[in-house]
Order: C-alpha cells, then structure tokens, then sequence
C-alpha cells in the first residue's frame, strides 16, 4: 500500500510537504506541487482522511478561471466576474482564481484540489483546459463562450445580438459612417461583436469600410489609439462603435485631445455597461452585458453540480442598449 513517505522519498521532499501539497496549501511553490501531485496520480494514491473526508472527498475549493488575468481582461469585467461569483459561494469553500495561461500543464488541476471549476472563457484555447477539467470528473461551468458540447453548463450572453442593435441604433440616428474598434484579437467576445457590428450594415445596405475597422486590445491605450487611426482618415467616420467601454473611454479621450467634441463631432458607443459608463461625460451610450448575472448564475450552477449530476444546458442572458449622451441624432439636423 502507497504511504505519503513512499511519495515524499521519490519526490525528495519532506513527508510534511506531500501532505501540504494534497491539501492544497499555499505555502509550495506551484512546481513542487506539480511534481508531487504528477507522482500521486501514477501511483493511484487515495489519501488516507478522517473518515467525514472520506466520503465526503472535498476539498472545499472551488476554481475561478480565466483565459488570462494579465492579458486582454479589463480591470472592470474581472471584478463584475469575482463580484458575482463571491456573492453566492459560501464560507464554506475557498474560491481559487487564476488565469489559465499561468500554466505549463494541468497535472495540477484534479478533484483532489477543486471540488468545482467555473471557467470565465474568453478563447477556443480554453478547449484544452476545458477536455481536462472534463476527463477528471471536475463538474464545470463555462461561463460567456459558447461551447459545442450538449454536456457541459454553458451561460453566456447575446454579443451578437448586441452589438447589432447598438448599430441600428446608431444608423436609425442618421449615421452611416461608422466605424469599430475590434477587441482583442482570438477572443471569441471580439468576433462575436464584430459580426454584430458587420450584420447591421448589411442588413440596412450600408457599404462596408474595411478602413473604418481597427484593431484594439480591450484597454483604454488601445482605444485612444485606434480614434487617432480614424481620425486620421480623409473621410473621418461620423460614429465608432467600441467592442467594450474601455476602448471607448480611450476613444473618447483622443477626440478631446484633438480638441473636438463627444457626440457633436464624433458619437461613440460602448459595450460592457461598466460603472464608469454612467459617469463619463458625456454619459456613455452603450450595451450592458450583464456579466455579474452571467457569473452568479454560474456560481449557482456549479454549486448544484457539486451536490448533484446536472445536465447540460445553455443558458442565455440578455444584453441591453443603455441610451445616454454619446450619440448625435442627425436626422434632426
């Protein structure tokens, strides 16, 4: 029988490290725990807990994760995102949050360590994560991609759908010059609000410009950056449409420094709904995601997941025009 010092002697660490180490603790360095949770799973080692651990078998931890904390994810959408899970998960579990690409391997991610993994995807390169969350029986929540898998609690937001009414709106207000900035680039978010944004000019037989289309890194830099780009242009557009509100508080901003105005110069309009929007000025029109709702429906899901078999389901939240005072009405004029 498989003992924590059999694990300690070919891991070359110290009894009291394994034990650290299946507990989830802190204290070790991410590699250490790899290395010794890799030689666990060889050896098909069950601890031995109390018998309430026994059958219970939890670790009272439940995952957060995301594509990528440090790359692509505003400030604002990953603290909606931790607001709404925090609020429904109990004392009883410890909420773990990390960004997928902080890792070189999943060895790490089995039912030992998470009795639950929410999944906030912002790319088809979660699909690898998500097939191993899978294989080890962790029950998953995948939160605002849409993902062909029947099996799998899938919640996520209309983007497309949107995107498009915010374009309409702007159309219905007279604009036909109008232009995106894109989100960052792979996010299924940025294509997804970019085929909103292309099915609205179609739909009212407005020419596509493939120069008032740039290129954005859901930050306010990229914002700022991709307004100078079209202001830039012989034929300035009349409208933007921002793929989130960072972007188009970026915008906004290089409008003003060039010495012009929101909306009577240029009419901007966000995506996202987050709670600087209301307090811009002008107030920032725009489609509220409701990424709070997503995320504590999410916590919800998986928490019945834990207690019970659920089956797959697709869940749909609906996104918003919140009208304020970035758009110009030129039908008016």
């Amino acid at each position: 029988m498989v003992t924590i010092k059999d694990i300690a002697k070919l891991a070359n660490v110290s009894h009291t490290t394994v034990s650290r180490a299946l507990n989830n603790s802190p204290l070790i360095k991410e590699p250490t725990k790899r290395k010794i949770l890799e030689i666990v799973s060889q050896l098909n080692y069950t601890p031995n807990y109390n018998a309430k651990n026994l059958v219970m078998q939890k670790s009272h931890t439940i995952g957060l994760f995301f594509t990528s904390i440090s790359n692509g994810t505003s400030p604002s959408f990953f603290a909606d995102t931790i607001k709404g899970v925090n609020s429904v998960i109990s004392q009883e579990y410890n909420l773990f949050v990390r960004g997928i690409d902080d890792y070189d391997d999943y060895s790490s991610i089995n039912k030992m360590r998470f009795d639950g993994i929410i999944l906030m995807s912002q790319s088809d390169r979660d699909n690898t994560f998500i097939y191993h969350v899978i294989q080890k029986n962790i029950p998953l929540v995948v939160l605002n991609r849409e993902i062909n898998n029947r099996s799998i609690i899938n919640i996520l937001s209309n983007e497309q759908e949107g995107s498009r009414l915010a374009v309409e709106y702007l159309i219905k207000k007279g604009h036909t010059d109008i232009a995106l900035i894109e989100g960052k680039k792979g996010f299924k978010s940025s294509q997804k609000r970019k085929e909103g944004y292309l099915a609205a000019l179609i739909e009212n037989s407005i020419t596509i410009q493939m120069e008032y289309q740039v290129q954005g890194n859901y930050d306010i830099q990229s914002g700022y950056r991709a307004m100078d780009t079209l202001l830039e242009l012989e034929c300035p557009p009349s409208a933007v449409f921002c793929s989130n509100d960072d972007m188009a508080i970026g915008a906004m901003n290089a409008v003003f420094a060039r010495g012009l105005n929101v909306p009577d110069d240029v009419s901007v309009v966000g995506f996202d709904d987050i709670g600087f929007a209301q307090y811009s000025t002008p107030k920032l029109t725009t489609v509220k995601r409701p990424v709070e709702n997503i995320s504590i429906e999410g916590a919800k899901k998986i928490l019945s997941a834990i207690s019970s078999n659920q089956p797959g389901e697709r869940i749909f939240e609906n996104t918003t025009l919140m009208i304020r005072d970035s758009v110009k009405d030129l039908t008016t004029i």
